[in-house]
């Protein structure tokens, strides 16, 4: 299916190399055209409800409303001669459309790769749009997770989601065999009348596919042009397919002529409750499939055989309503300028790679809202007033309680930032293991430490759970990365949620936590990305859980840490290999040379003869990798970058009294890497060092105020340290 990621202006990124330099200007260049036709499009209403203004009393002047620019033609002879005409617009009796009007879109959207796509799909609507909008999305569980978080976290004004339960409508549909690669879910519009809400009189409906170049607001006027009995508005299919001549023997579903392609619906609803929509389809579906036996085309064959028999029902829309590139389309017969396009419908199994002699300047168009940073959307509808949004009011409240003036009000700020979260990026199957020992590798990363993933799937072979901080277009490098990774493609137990970039500090703690939150297993092991766990760990790990009884303990389990300054290293395959690479000066204590006291406590000393788990004690800037219940406290916000991040979650862990036992045999080490943007800050920055001091006392004093007496012990511990 169709992929999709966004780019952050703000920043400077990198590109990827499939990319030319020219295919960027292009893609600039299109964004900019676009925006011409838009200021365009908006000069030209304006003139236009001027001479409406003028005119007669029937031709309504109303300058709260915005005026549809499209005529459509409602049957096919006028859409030929528009096509020959091209497709300009005619300036009779506009319909309208109210400028705060909500207008309703729903969607079918099922699993991880189609979740990906209505992210593009409602990029390039929200990139028009001057209405609220309210989405109804018929989604498969896993689609809701994803979909829920990432508008949830996305934030924009005047946006409204409801989910409609995929799973619950299959029976209704699951009796039509379908031959089409969108399986079951590809028959679910026929439902629609019955799964939307009853008080719903239209709704446009769209695949996932699909990328639009115009406002909303102009496909949901036509809707103003039904008459009589209309209730669907399609455009024309635009390949033979319906005519039955593509190949020998080639035997299509019924339809009125080329057929209708129902990758874009304006559906009347009230209308076909009263006409009985539902047993309209169900009869016919039942009567064609005696002697069709499947569908090819999904819910379309469905709708054709229906129009066949009921061709008053449909209103033509003009074809760049549904521009199809699919195989033998006849699509460029629907345009002949930039600004004709209004939809453009990727409905070829091949995607972007489909044949058309305009693909490049499509697929351009495709490009520009799969990389565009989608915080750009977040922008207000002004002289509409927005739904209260709880979660909004309450960023705003604390957002206001903070001083501006405050030195460190960047650092304070970022706590209370939401980033837009994209959860299960890739496909994810796994079903953690019956006998309740299962553990799960935490870990974070932004785009320059992409190239540990692959090593890091060779050391540990149990799940892993990752949080990506990226752009949009960097999201979409790293789709590429990953699926020209054989290594990455063969696992199926790899959670990659993408965290989406905002702000100057790494939320370093923030990405933890929505990788902790994101686990199916009792268990997890916090590592980090650069960390190459030992060959072994995980089954050792699960091992080391039963027989210390974490599930009825407070234990945080220790993994020691080693570091190499190489950057080709032969990975000990033993504990005894290591330690003689330890005295060979091969390998390291983590941060020796530089913060002993991070992993000190770990008694390294001891941990060279042990054969058996030891306790330690909690020591002043202790922060070790442990393994802990998935229940254990989550990592503090309040530090970014670099800095007390992990210090900070072990004295948490400390003050719930978890029990530190350090591990005999295992052992992960630290791989060379260039250093951090964060680490070079607060190196270079004083400033940066004096907040992270007051956060650090802050933190104290919110543990004594938390923990009482007993977190006393922190503050004399740092006083000394």
């Amino acid at each position: 299916d169709g992929k999709p990621v966004s780019l952050s202006p703000l920043e400077s990124q990198p590109h990827s190399p499939r990319y030319t330099a020219s295919s960027q200007r292009e893609r600039e260049s299109l964004e900019v055209r676009v925006r011409e036709v838009e200021e365009e499009n908006r000069v030209l209403r304006k003139q236009l409800s001027l001479v409406q203004s003028r005119g007669p009393a029937h031709h309504r002047g109303n300058h709260s409303k915005t005026y549809s620019m499209e005529e459509g033609t409602g049957d096919s002879e006028s859409l030929r001669a528009g096509i020959v005409a091209g497709n300009s617009s005619e300036c009779g009796q506009q319909p309208v459309v109210e400028k705060c009007e909500t207008i309703h879109v729903a969607i079918v959207c099922a699993g991880y790769n189609a979740s990906r796509d209505v992210v593009t799909l409602v990029k390039s609507v929200l990139f028009h749009r001057r209405n609220p909008l309210h989405f109804h999305l018929i989604a498969d569980a896993i689609a809701k997770q994803i979909l829920a978080t990432l508008f949830q976290t996305w934030m924009v004004p005047a946006v409204r989601i409801d989910f409609y339960d995929a799973d619950e409508l299959k029976s209704e549909v699951s009796w039509i065999p379908n031959k089409h690669y969108s399986g079951i879910y590809g028959l679910m519009k026929l439902v629609l009348t019955k799964t939307l809400p009853s008080n719903l009189e239209r709704v446009i409906v769209l695949d996932t596919d699909i990328t639009f170049a115009t406002d909303i607001a102009e496909l949901w006027a036509v809707f103003h042009k039904f008459k009589g009995q209309q209730v669907l508005g399609l455009v024309e299919n635009q390949s033979d397919w319906y005519l039955g001549n593509l190949w020998k023997n080639h035997r299509p579903w019924p339809a009125l002529g080329r057929g209708y392609n129902t990758g874009v619906i304006l559906l009347l609803l009230d209308k076909l409750r009263k006409m009985k929509w539902e047993q309209m389809w169900r009869l016919t579906a039942e009567r064609e499939l005696m002697s069709m036996l499947s569908t090819s085309l999904a819910d379309q064959d469905i709708f054709n055989a229906v129009i066949k028999q009921n061709p008053f029902l449909v209103y033509q829309l003009p074809c760049f309503w549904n521009v199809q590139l699919s195989d033998h389309t006849r699509s460029e017969q629907c345009y002949r300028d930039v600004s004709d396009l209004k939809v453009i419908h990727w409905n070829s199994p091949k995607k972007l790679r489909v044949k058309n002699k305009h693909v490049e300047f499509f697929r351009n168009l495709y490009l520009t809202f799969l990389e565009y940073d989608g915080n750009l959307l977040r922008r207000e509808l002004f002289g509409c007033p927005s739904e209260a949004d709880v979660n909004s009011e309450n960023l705003q409240k604390q957002l206001s309680e903070l001083d501006e003036d405050d030195l460190c009000y960047e650092f304070r700020r970022e706590r209370f930032t939401v980033h837009r979260t994209h959860l299960y990026f890739l496909h994810y199957e796994y079903e953690p293991a019956s006998d309740n020992t299962d553990v799960t590798l935490v870990a974070q990363l932004s785009m320059d430490r992409l190239q540990m993933l692959e090593a890091i799937c060779k050391h540990w072979e149990g799940p892993i759970s990752l949080a990506l901080y990226l752009s949009d277009a960097e999201a979409q490098q790293f789709l590429r990365y990953a699926q020209g990774s054989e290594v990455l493609m063969s696992r199926h137990n790899v959670g990659y949620h993408i965290v989406y970039k905002e702000g100057q500090f790494y939320p370093v703690n923030l990405l933890r936590n929505v990788a902790m939150k994101h686990i199916s297993t009792p268990y997890m092991f916090l590592s980090d990305i650069d960390f190459l766990p030992m060959y072994g760990l995980y089954e050792y790990l699960r091992k080391s859980v039963t027989q210390l009884d974490l599930a009825n303990t407070k234990k945080a389990l220790i993994v020691p840490a080693f570091e190499t300054l190489r950057y080709r290293l032969s990975f000990p395959k033993s504990k005894a290999e290591l330690l003689s690479m330890l005295d060979m000066g091969t390998l390291f204590t983590f941060r020796y040379h530089v913060w002993t006291k991070g992993h000190a406590p770990t008694n390294f000393a001891k941990w060279r003869t042990a054969t058996t788990p030891y306790r330690v004690e909690w020591e002043a800037d202790f922060e070790p990798y442990v393994v802990v219940r998935k229940d254990c406290p989550e990592y503090d916000r309040r530090f970014v970058g670099f800095g007390w991040n992990k210090v900070a979650h072990i004295m948490e862990l400390d003050a719930q009294e978890y029990e530190f036992t350090v591990l005999p045999n295992a052992y992960m080490i630290h791989m060379p890497h260039a250093p951090s943007f964060d680490i070079t800050k607060f190196r270079s920055n004083k400033q940066y060092r004096i907040c992270l001091k007051t956060l650090k006392e802050e933190f104290q004093q919110d543990m004594s105020r938390h923990y009482g007496f007993a977190a006393l012990k922190y503050l004399t511990a740092e006083n000394n340290s």
